[in-house]
């Protein structure tokens, strides 16, 4: 253990390029405009330990209101490591989210040390890889969200998220270079989608869907602008069997896996609607 303080404080802006960087060090792959969009969720919950001014340990620790938060970017500078950094800058984030129930995706190896920090197992969430292309589907129904009402998408996306996330949706939906879609049944949002460009390739998520066949739909129009080059990933709730029969179906293979835990009991959220996690790092 260092003799060293890490003196820990919230992100700014600047600082969440910092986490982004590390994250794709890591092997984590994030997206373009990803700090941009995690910063509007809650400018208060990204936190970063540093020892003589040098960044050592990155933490986000989001709140989605009074009753939700998640956990994400645990990260420790790699030469840093063993230092007891990680552990102060854990329990900061737990303790900005406190008296909430708290969800992670973490990866499958620590999630025994989870378990110590009293987080429970829910489900894992599989990462398949595909590639882009193919035929953009015929269908009527599909619509840009940009050309929905905004309150319309954040209370679909309510139905199938613990808690209102209008703030992070807001720059997410919207956010360079991305495609978003909807699928609008008897003037009813019935699905939606979103598609944004990373390190490597792009990633789907999130993917919301009243039935497998609009999950279907919005799924091949949302890979279908992606030169057939380049690979698509999406991240799937293994409990969700329409949503691992969709992998299939369109020969995604498996490249990742966490665990998604909570502090709490699991929220009472329809999985079976859950095609794709928006991202492992905000839930």
């Amino acid at each position: 253990m260092s003799s060293s303080a890490c003196a820990i404080r919230n992100m700014t802006r600047k600082d969440m390029d910092i986490a982004v960087e590390w994250a794709a060090l890591e092997g984590w792959n994030p997206g373009a405009h990803d700090a941009e969009c995690f910063h509007a969720a809650d400018p208060h919950g990204f936190f970063i330990g540093e020892v003589n001014r040098e960044p050592v340990a990155t933490l986000s620790a989001v709140s989605y209101g009074k009753t939700f938060g998640f956990l994400g970017f645990y990260i420790v500078k790699p030469e840093h490591r063993g230092k007891g950094y990680g552990m102060q800058i854990w329990r900061a984030g737990l303790d900005y989210l406190k008296g909430r129930n708290v969800g992670l995706d973490g990866v499958v190896a620590q999630q025994d040390n989870y378990k110590k920090s009293g987080f429970n197992l829910a489900h894992r969430n599989i990462r398949y890889e595909g590639v882009g292309g193919g035929r953009l589907p015929a269908h009527g129904e599909i619509q840009p969200l940009a050309a929905l009402p905004f309150q319309m998408v954040a209370s679909y996306d309510q139905r199938c998220f613990p808690a209102d996330r209008s703030p992070f949706l807001s720059a997410w939906l919207y956010q360079p270079q991305s495609t978003a879609l909807g699928v609008i049944r008897d003037e009813a949002l019935v699905g939606y989608g979103v598609i944004r460009p990373c390190r490597s390739g792009f990633k789907i998520g999130p993917l919301m869907a009243d039935t497998p066949e609009a999950a279907e739909t919005l799924f091949l129009a949302l890979k279908a602008g992606v030169p057939t080059s380049e690979p698509v990933f999406l991240d799937v709730p293994e409990v969700n069997r329409e949503a691992v029969a969709l992998a299939a179906r369109h020969a995604m293979i498996t490249v990742f896996e966490t665990a998604r835990m909570y502090t709490g009991v699991a929220p009472d959220i329809p999985l079976d609607r859950l095609y794709g996690v928006t991202s492992f790092e905000l839930g």
